[in-house]
This record gives structure tokens, sequence and C-alpha cells, in this order.
């Protein structure tokens, strides 16, 4: 399995060896009206993993349950833990302080449950 610097090391040499040749047709290209060829600098007609570049997503970030994984539209008032259904507002609500940040460690949050 590669790791990440080979990945992008090679992406990088991949890329390197694309602009080369793209030079090196430059330069060999065909005169057609009499005048020196002018160097000009390939434009870059490739993608490569380093060179996609995307604005951030106007889309807004999908919200899970925490307890099932499911579409957890709902946010427990107190602890802010999300849920699916009434069935796992119940099991929010028995849950122990130490199992409520359990679940908000696993997403990220070290918010204090009060």
């Amino acid at each position: 399995m590669r790791t990440v610097k080979q990945i992008l090391a090679a992406d990088r040499e991949r890329e390197k060896f694309y602009r080369e040749q793209a030079k090196q047709e430059a330069q060999n290209a065909m005169d057609v009206d009499g005048e020196p060829a002018k160097p000009a600098t390939p434009a870059l007609d490739y993608v490569f993993y380093s060179t996609v570049e995307a604005p951030p997503s106007m889309i807004p970030q999908k919200k899970y349950c925490d307890i099932t994984g499911l579409d957890g539209p709902y946010t427990h008032p107190t602890t802010g833990l999300r849920y699916h259904d009434k069935n796992i507002y119940e099991v929010v609500k028995s849950l122990n302080p130490a199992a409520q940040q359990a679940y908000l460690a696993a997403r990220g949050l070290n918010t204090l449950v009060k």
C-alpha cells in the first residue's frame, strides 16, 4: 500500500513529465507562417490530484443521529446530541453524562454536559 507522500510525489513527477512533454511539443511545432515559433508557456490541460481546486460546498452538511447513524433532524436541547425520532429521544434522555460525553466526543465535540 502506498503512502500519501508516495502518491503526491508520483503525482508531481507525472505533472512534471506532462509539462515537459507539452513544452517539447510546443518547441517542435511546425512553423506555418515563416516566423520563428514563440516560446509559449504550455497551458495545464491535465488535471492532477494536487491541482484540483474547488470552492467550499454550498450544500449544508448532513446531520446524523448520534445513536443510530440515521438522519438526525432533532437536537437534544441540553446535551446537543442529535437523535432520529421520539424513541431515540427517550434513549438520549436516559443516558448518563459519561455516555453523553462519549457520543459527543465521537462526533468531535468536546463540550461539557450541563
